[in-house]
């Protein structure tokens, strides 16, 4: 058996681009011999800042468009006004509670399938209560001082890095950014010859 590689991965749930990842990055830790290190943002953390925000809607929309028809998965985007912080910070506490992949999965579902506004506390709990997470320790977690710190530091780190977007993803000296480039993740893996198969 091989020895598992870090791969550190940089998201933000209110990015189109990370719902179009979510569907994909599962495949680097199911295939390979892979540690998921879950770096969550909040905020404008990875993302375009608002003015350049506002002019870059249309023309994403359109290729959200085109890109979830090939994919074959539903796109509803959210209300622009919606905030990604409570559920970049509610992540830490799903890692902790071994749900961070359904919590990815079904928040992303919600936001970006069902046009729900993840800033909603509401919406987050409901998410919580499909998967099986405590409600109060998810409620508690949307707020708590240290896991909202840890989203900041986060992008304090992919700052340091070099990295402009999300997702992205690290592996060692290697940087890839966007979920177009999952698949050179996989290659790279595989040169490493990490493979599971």
């Amino acid at each position: 058996m091989s020895e598992s590689i870090d791969v550190k991965v940089f998201f933000n749930f209110r990015s189109p681009y990370c719902y179009l990842a979510s569907k994909t990055l599962f495949q680097i830790f199911d295939d390979y011999y892979a540690n998921l290190i879950w770096r969550p943002l909040g905020g404008w953390g990875g993302r375009s800042p608002p003015d350049r925000a506002k002019v870059k809607i249309p023309l994403v929309r359109q290729d959200m468009r085109r890109i979830t028809k090939k994919m074959g998965i539903p796109m509803n985007p959210p209300p622009p006004t919606t905030e990604p912080t409570l559920a970049g910070a509610a992540s830490l506490f799903a890692e902790q509670q071994g749900l961070l992949r359904p919590w990815i999965v079904e928040v992303m579902r919600a936001e970006w399938a069902g046009g729900m506004d993840i800033g909603n506390e509401k919406v987050l709990l409901d998410v919580g209560d499909s998967i099986g997470l405590d409600r109060d320790g998810l409620q508690a977690s949307l707020t708590d001082e240290v896991n909202l710190a840890q989203l900041d530091k986060n992008w304090s780190e992919a700052e340091d890095l070099g990295l402009i977007g999300v997702p992205s993803f690290q592996i060692g000296e290697e940087l890839f950014w966007g979920s177009d480039r999952i698949e050179y993740v996989l290659d790279h893996l595989q040169g490493l010859r990490l493979s599971r198969v």
